[in-house]
């Protein structure tokens, strides 16, 4: 089992920067895939980033590149997604994911943090 906690989501103006962390616990990440998605109100839930965690490559989703960014800090078991030039349309419930590298499905999901961007 794996325990995802979101926090960083707040109510930022466009142009801003915010920083999403999200903290893993329950074993080991090794082997996982960690990753980010979101779904804004009467939208369905689309990715946004993913990174791999032993060697760390990342996929971003083609409507975020260049202004997000994901990473992983080993030592505190905890995926970030740095969001920067934040527009309206970044706002949505913000996921952290994570799946066994050999499976499509992400398995574990966290509870989610919200992200407000207004114009």
């Amino acid at each position: 089992q794996v325990q995802l906690v979101e926090s960083g989501g707040g109510l930022v103006q466009a142009g801003d920067s915010l920083r999403l962390s999200c903290a893993a616990s329950g074993r080991t990440l090794s082997g996982y895939v960690m990753g980010w998605f979101r779904q804004a109100p009467g939208k369905e839930r689309e990715f946004v980033a993913a990174i791999n965690w032993s060697g760390g490559n990342t996929q971003y989703a083609d409507s975020i590149l260049g202004r997000f960014t994901i990473s992983r800090d080993s030592a505190k078991n905890t995926v970030y997604l740095q969001m920067n030039s934040l527009k309206p349309e970044d706002t949505a419930e913000y996921f952290c994911a994570a799946r066994f590298f050999i499976i499509n499905e992400y398995r574990y999901w966290g509870q989610g943090t919200q992200v407000t961007v207004s114009s």
